[in-house]
Formats: structure tokens, C-alpha cells, sequence
């Protein structure tokens, strides 16, 4: 009898606390714990003061919450925030993010947001002047230029590229956030400069502002200009003194009265790292207002503040220009002395001044998860495209390299890697289009494609070998590879964005109660801070118990929304939350306010965070696209990649939480069962050989992953080139296949597969057309294989032609392969008639 009780009390405990129960709920729990435990009567009196206390909010106000915020407040027990904090804090909204902090995700509603798909209108820009703009200039004859030529820049505005954000109704294209951001993954994988230039025009530069802000009158004025390129426009924030801190801008506007009775800006600014305000027409400007006479209503300190200038205003200084990596696209400083606007120029008019701040942080919480993470896309599907087709083409030890596991290792990463992140940029693009502003997710999205595209190049870079670092026409990641910093750094150096823009903003922003929590305290309101506090209280009580239970299950104790394969991924995804949600609330009362300085610490939780988000938009994409079957060894090498990721970062917070006795007991018992039963390890190798051996594979598979690029169908052109290599030498394999057995069967001679051609045709082994397509492919592959070479004075010179200088000359193909080529590319051997006979 005792037994079956204390189990029966074991298991509701458990199963309350699971489920996580309202306090009354546990009231009734312990209270009948108490009659069947036949507990005394001063028992029952303790035990019925405290539930009262505790049940009754203006008693448990008065004797418990007034007296704990007043200890909060004296301990710091909880973050304070700064008004430009706060500001940042506030802009945008929590969208699927707040579902990782609840500990308990609704994967029904996380499957149910959309997840877009190319519209046959969008397909028809892509395939059309997206397509042409690629195909006007190369990304080595943008290097050489140091611009994009003439023409290209015409077409551009012609076209609209400057304008794709801006509505039809102002002359612009009107396109969704997920079309510019398909258009921008194409343009990524031919040059950096397209993306650059398209980018700033239509991501923060002044038209997002005017859209979202602006005067009726500013819109209709500037919009249409901006549209059709009439207007170049940059914007000018980070400066000398402050960059990551852009709050602490120095740039200064003064309010003064002209001898016209109208009111007028005076500025002075030194800016830089501007993109394109060398050649910019219409500089947008963040700066600081002051008003000393206050004309404008608004104090003397009036604040940040954003207004537009033309460059051709006097003392507006332009013209000098940065040289960022090499990449020769438009990034300058701007200075700006006594520079006279009027206050019309303010973005959204004097209304709006002193809300520059909050303008731009909520301009930036959607944007900053759209243009890179599309940009850096279309670099890792471009990798993915050439190093699966080099590692065919090229040699090594009389084998293609992709039969290497060391290639093969790097392989799988690229392939696995470039489909989470298309899973990522489209799921992103989809909330974004549905009018949500996920701050925290853009900080996310931009943060981790571009350190996974950093990977992904390096990986690129590596199989490449000596065709990857020798500069040229015929090299096709060695710019992607210069220009990888400069996504790392821009719009939050990633530095910033993980260790405080992710989990410290993040964990205020995001988790259900502590935002709410931040703002009665400072407000100094009972009521709310008590209705928020013991609600935080009940989810670390339900969290507790998911956590434990999940971790001894293994996760499956949770429920998956989908059957089949992936199903284990929702669960361990459900245990992973539920662990991360009780240890940000550990974190939040172990630190308090000085939980922003534990910068590695909170590192930690934004690699969780950011591999949960990754994690989720993979699974999102499987099922959106129809649950092919194809498609899960990308699938699993992914999602085991990202909870060997979330395992690392567990590890890292147990072993250093500098907190007396919890620490201890993380680093001991703790550090050690999460080791025993880790959440996730790496890929195995057989996963990872799958995975490369379908990037090396022509056919839908690998069309898929790289869908959306820019692939030249030219031989002229070096991805073109690759490419006819890699199908010809894909369509010879099975017959150098038959060459080797024949030679092991001692049909033929034991030599090399291209050594056997003669004998191969005198035996019948192969026919003459089977001749011709081995010779064609190898030729193809020899010719693929060269790497760029110049004339000292060619070198030097930096003005040679992009084409048709470096290619080998055809008698040295020749003397290479012992044939004599029927151009164009029909390598037939020439062989003796008797010996044909």
C-alpha cells in the first residue's frame, strides 16, 4: 500500500509539474498529500496561512511581492536598461523566437507559418533582367574596372534594380522582401559589387525610412527619383568614434531661425564607411539634434535624429573612397561642415525629430534578416555548384578527388550547410512578408549565414586548392573569399550581435515575463511586477521538471507534430528549449544587471538560441517542400549538426557558470550526466559521404540545392567551363568504369583507363562514339583544370582582357593527352586502320 502511494504521489508530482499546473492546483496537491499523509492540525494551519498568502494577490502583494522588489532593487537582481537599450529592445516584435524561451515550442503553429515559394512573376525577373545583368559582366571584369561599367549601371536603373522595394504606385517594383531577397542571392553568386550596390538601395537607405516614416510630400518627391535612379542614395551612421556604439554618434545638427523667418538645420558630420556616397546624390544622415531656443517644441536636447541632403549642398564634402578588402565597390567616408538644410529634410518632418534611434532600430529589425543572409546564400550555393563539380573534374593519384575522404569531409558540410541556409532564408523572408519585425531572429539570420557562408568559402577554398588562391578569370571563389569579412562586419559585427544583440536583448525581448517584469519595477507597480514575477516563478517550476524529464527520455516524452524520420528532431528540439529556457532564468537571477558583461556567458546561450532557430527552419523547409525523400541526408547531416552545436554550448555554460555552489554543481554532476547523454553528436562519416556524393551527382538533387544562382552556360566562362567538364566526365564514368574491369578480367593490359583507349577500341570494348566522348570529356577536364597566368607587363599592367589570353595553347592540350582534337571539343584519337580493323 505505501508503495503504490508514494509512486502515485511521485507520479502526479511529475506529471503536475510537467504539464506546469497554476499555484492553486499545487495548493489542492499538498493539501491532499496532507489528509493522506493524516497530517495534524498545526500543520493544516501553517499550510492553510500560506496558501492564502500565496492564493490571494492582494495578500500576497502586500506581505511577499512589496517586499521582493524592494530586495530585487537593492541586489540588482534584474537588468536595467538604457533608453537607447530600450529603444532597441523594443523595436520590432517577438515572433517564433519566444517559443524557444517558453521551454515548450508549439511546433503546430511553427509549421503553419509560411514558408514562401517562387512566383511564376518572380521567376520570369530572375530569368530575365536578373539573368542579363549577370550575364553584362564578370565578376573579374568588375575587378579590373574597379566599377561596374557603364552599361550595367544604365540597365540597372532602367530595370528597376534600385528600386525593387519601392511600391509600383512610386515607381518601383513593389516586391516582396522574398523576392529582393531571391534577386539578391542570384546577383551574390556572380559578384559581391551587384550586391552591394543593389543592396544599400534598397535595404537602410533612405527609401526604407521614407516608406515607413516619411512626409506625404518627402515620398512623393523622392520616391519616384529613387525608383528610377535620378537619385543615388546612401546613408551615413557609423563614424570614427562610433561604430557597434552608434548611439554615441558625434554628428551634430543645430536648429536656428533664418533672416527668412523659416527655420533651418546646421550640421557637422565626419562619417564613414559609407557605402556608395562617393557617387550618392541624396545622403541620408543620423546625427544628434540640438535646439537651444527651442523652436521646435521639443526641448534643447531634441536627440537622434535622420534627414536627407543633397550632395550637392554646400559643404557637404564626397568624392574619396575606401578600399575594403580589394572589393571594388562604392564605401567612403562623408564630412560635412556648416551645412545648411531646412528642417523640411528632417525624415518624417519635425514630428518625427529626436525618433531617429527608434527609426532606424525598427528599419533594422526586419532588415538586417533579409539582404545578407540572401547575399551569403547565393555564395554558399555557388560553392556548393563548384567545388561538387571540381571535385569530379579534378585529379588526383589517377582518382577524382570527391573519392577522398578528406574531401569528402568538407563536401558535406557545403552541401548540408547551403540547404540550412536557404531553409533559413526563405522561413525568415516568409515572416518578415507576413508583417512581423523579428528583431532577435534577424540578428540570428544575419549572424549565422554569414559565419556559416565564412565556413562554407573556407571549406571551397580548401578543395579548390592552387585553382582557389591564383586570381583570375578562370577563378571563381577567390573575390567571395576577400569579400567574406566585410558581410561579418557590417549591420552588427558579429561579435556584437552574438554576445548582445542575441541573448542579451534576446532574453529581455523574448522571454514571456522578464520585459514585463524590467518595466513594473522601474515603474515601481506592485500589481504588475506580481502578476508577471509569479508566473516567471511557475514556468522555472514547469521548465524544471520538463528539463529533467526530457534529458532522462531523451526527449521522448514530447510529442512531434510530424511522423516519420524527422520526428526525433521536434522532440529533441522540445528537450532543448525546455533546458534552455530554466537555464536563462538560472542566468537571469544569478547575474542580474551584471548578466550584460558575462559576455561569453551570454555567448553561449545565443549559439543555443541561434542552432534552435537553424534547426527549426530546416524542418520547416522539409516539410513545406513535400517531405522528399531525397532530400534527408541533407536533412539529417543538418539537424545533427545543430544539436552537436546546441551540445558544445550547454557544455560551455556548465563548465563556466562562476555562481557559488550552482557552479559547482554544473560543472560536476551536471556537466557530467550532459556528457553521458549528450543531445547531439557530429554527423558520421557515412552520413557525410552521402551527402558528397550527390553534390557530385548531376541530376535534380543537386539543380535543387543550388537552384536560384547564376550558372553561365558559356564555355568562355569559367563556371561554364567547370560545368561542361563535370557532365561529360560524369557521362564517361561508366565507361572508364568498363576500361578498368576489362583490364582487371585481362581483356585488357593493366594500365590507366585513358592509357587503354587504342587497345579498348582493337579488343571492342568500347565503340568509336564511346572513344570520342572519353577524349571529350578528358580534354574538357584538362582544359577546366588551368589556372590563370599573366605577361610580367599584362601583370603589372592590370588592364588585360578578361578572356582568351590565359587559355593553354591547343598544342600543349595535345602533347598532354597524346591526341589531336577535332574542335570544337571532339577529342577523337587518331589510330592506325589496321589497327581499327
Amino acid at each position: 500500500m505505501n508503495y503504490y502511494l508514494i509512486s502515485t504521489v511521485i507520479f502526479l508530482l511529475l506529471l503536475l509539474g510537467y504539464i506546469g499546473v497554476p499555484l492553486w492546483v499545487w495548493s489542492v496537491y499538498l493539501a491532499v498529500l496532507l489528509v493522506f499523509f493524516q497530517a495534524p492540525i498545526w500543520i493544516w494551519v501553517i499550510f492553510g496561512a500560506i496558501a492564502c498568502i500565496f492564493n490571494i494577490p492582494i495578500l500576497r502583494q502586500k506581505l511577499i511581492t512589496s517586499s521582493l522588489i524592494k530586495a530585487i532593487k537593492a541586489f540588482n537582481l534584474l537588468p536595467k536598461i538604457s533608453d537607447t537599450e530600450r529603444a532597441a529592445i523594443e523595436a520590432g516584435n517577438v515572433w517564433v523566437d519566444g517559443e524557444f524561451f517558453s521551454g515548450q515550442p508549439d511546433f503546430q503553429r511553427i509549421n503553419q507559418e509560411p514558408y514562401p515559394q517562387v512566383t511564376p512573376e518572380l521567376q520570369a525577373f530572375l530569368d530575365g533582367p536578373v539573368e542579363q545583368v549577370c550575364r553584362m559582366v564578370s565578376d573579374w571584369e568588375i575587378y579590373l574596372r574597379k566599377d561596374l561599367p557603364p552599361e550595367v549601371w544604365d540597365y540597372l536603373k532602367k530595370e528597376r534594380f534600385l528600386g525593387m522595394m519601392i511600391p509600383q504606385e512610386y515607381g518601383g517594383l513593389g516586391f516582396s522582401n522574398f523576392a529582393y531577397s531571391s534577386v539578391m542571392t542570384k546577383l551574390a553568386s556572380r559578384s559581391f559589387t551587384h550586391i552591394a550596390t543593389v543592396g544599400v538601395t534598397n535595404s537602410l537607405g533612405p527609401a526604407k525610412l521614407l516608406l515607413r516614416y516619411g512626409t506625404q510630400e518627402q515620398k512623393n518627391y523622392y520616391l519616384p527619383r529613387l525608383a528610377r535612379g535620378e537619385e543615388i542614395p546612401c546613408f551615413a551612421l557609423t563614424e570614427p568614434t562610433a561604430g557597434s556604439d552608434a548611439a554615441s554618434i558625434k554628428s551634430e545638427g543645430i536648429v536656428f531661425r533664418g533672416e527668412d523667418g523659416k527655420l533651418y538645420l546646421r550640421l557637422n558630420w565626419n562619417k564613414r564607411y559609407i557605402t556608395l556616397a562617393t557617387i550618392a546624390t541624396l545622403l541620408g544622415l543620423a546625427f544628434k539634434l540640438r535646439d537651444p531656443e527651442d523652436y521646435l517644441g521639443k526641448g534643447k536636447d531634441v536627440g537622434i535624429t535622420c534627414v536627407l541632403i543633397p550632395t550637392d549642398t554646400p559643404g557637404v564634402i564626397m568624392g574619396r573612397r575606401h578600399d575594403p578588402m580589394g572589393v571594388p565597390f562604392y564605401n567612403s567616408p562623408t564630412e560635412g561642415h556648416n551645412v545648411v538644410v531646412s528642417v523640411d529634410q528632417i525624415i518624417g518632418g519635425v514630428e518625427q525629430a529626436g525618433n531617429g534611434w527608434k527609426m532606424l532600430m525598427q528599419t533594422l529589425a526586419a532588415g538586417r534578416g533579409i539582404s545578407f543572409p540572401a547575399s551569403c546564400t547565393g555564395v554558399a550555393k555557388l560553392v556548393a555548384r563548384v567545388t561538387g563539380a571540381y571535385a569530379v573534374v579534378r585529379q588526383q593519384f589517377g582518382l577524382s578527388i570527391g573519392h577522398f575522404e578528406g574531401v569528402e569531409e568538407p563536401l558535406a558540410r557545403i552541401g548540408s550547410l547551403t540547404y540550412l541556409m536557404e531553409s533559413v532564408r526563405n522561413y525568415t523572408c516568409g515572416a518578415v512578408d507576413q508583417g512581423e519585425q523579428p528583431a532577435v531572429i534577424s540578428a540570428i539570420a544575419k549572424y549565422s549565414l554569414t559565419e556559416l557562408s565564412r565556413k562554407i568559402i573556407n571549406d571551397g577554398m580548401d578543395i579548390m586548392g592552387g585553382a582557389g588562391i591564383c586570381r583570375g578569370p578562370r577563378n571563381l571563389l577567390a573575390n567571395i573569399y576577400t569579400a567574406t569579412p566585410i558581410s561579418i562586419t557590417v549591420e552588427g559585427a558579429n561579435i556584437l550581435t552574438r554576445t548582445l544583440m542575441i541573448f542579451g536583448q534576446g532574453a529581455i525581448r523574448c522571454h514571456p515575463y522578464v520585459y514585463q517584469e524590467i518595466t513594473a519595477l522601474d515603474q515601481s507597480d506592485v500589481t504588475a511586477f506580481d502578476q508577471a514575477f509569479w508566473h516567471h516563478l511557475g514556468l522555472t517550476v514547469r521548465n524544471t521538471f520538463r528539463a529533467l524529464l526530457l534529458s532522462i527520455s531523451r526527449g521522448y516524452l514530447a510529442a512531434s507534430p510530424v511522423p516519420g524520420a524527422t520526428a526525433k528532431y521536434y522532440r529533441k528540439l522540445e528537450w532543448a528549449s525546455a533546458t534552455f529556457a530554466l537555464l536563462t532564468d538560472i542566468t537571469i537571477f544569478s547575474f542580474g544587471g551584471a548578466l550584460k558583461r558575462r559576455e561569453k556567458l551570454t555567448g553561449r546561450f545565443a549559439d543555443i538560441l541561434t542552432w534552435m532557430y537553424l534547426a527549426t527552419a530546416t524542418l520547416r523547409r522539409f516539410e513545406a517542400e513535400g517531405r522528399k525523400p531525397e532530400d534527408l541526408p541533407f536533412v539529417h547531416w543538418a539537424m545533427q549538426y545543430a544539436f552537436a552545436q546546441i551540445q558544445s554550448a550547454f557544455e560551455g555554460i556548465f563548465q563556466n557558470f562562476s555562481v557559488p555552489v550552482l557552479g559547482t554543481l554544473f560543472a560536476g554532476p551536471v556537466s557530467w550526466w550532459w556528457r553521458l547523454n549528450p543531445i547531439g553528436s557530429l554527423p558520421n562519416d557515412q552520413l557525410g559521404s552521402e551527402v558528397a556524393r550527390k553534390l557530385q551527382t548531376p541530376g535534380q538533387i543537386r539543380d535543387r540545392l543550388t537552384a536560384g544562382i547564376y550558372i553561365a552556360t558559356s564555355s568562355e566562362e569559367a563556371l561554364g567551363r567547370l560545368e561542361k567538364a563535370f557532365i561529360l566526365l560524369s557521362q564517361a564514368e561508366p565507361l572508364l568504369k568498363k576500361l578498368k574491369n576489362a583490364s582487371h578480367t585481362e581483356k585488357l593490359p593493366q594500365q590507366k583507363p585513358d592509357e587503354l583507349i587504342s587497345a579498348a577500341l582493337k579488343a571492342r570494348v568500347i565503340s568509336n562514339k564511346e572513344v570520342e566522348l572519353i577524349c571529350e570529356a578528358e580534354f574538357a577536364r584538362n582544359d577546366a583544370i588551368q589556372v590563370d597566368s599573366f605577361t610580367l607587363e599584362e601583370y603589372l599592367q592590370g588592364t588585360q582582357q578578361s578572356k582568351g589570353r590565359w587559355q593553354m595553347a591547343e598544342g600543349e592540350i595535345n602533347e598532354a593527352f597524346s591526341y589531336t582534337p577535332t574542335p570544337p571539343y571532339s577529342p577523337i584519337p587518331s589510330f592506325n586502320s589496321e589497327e581499327v580493323k
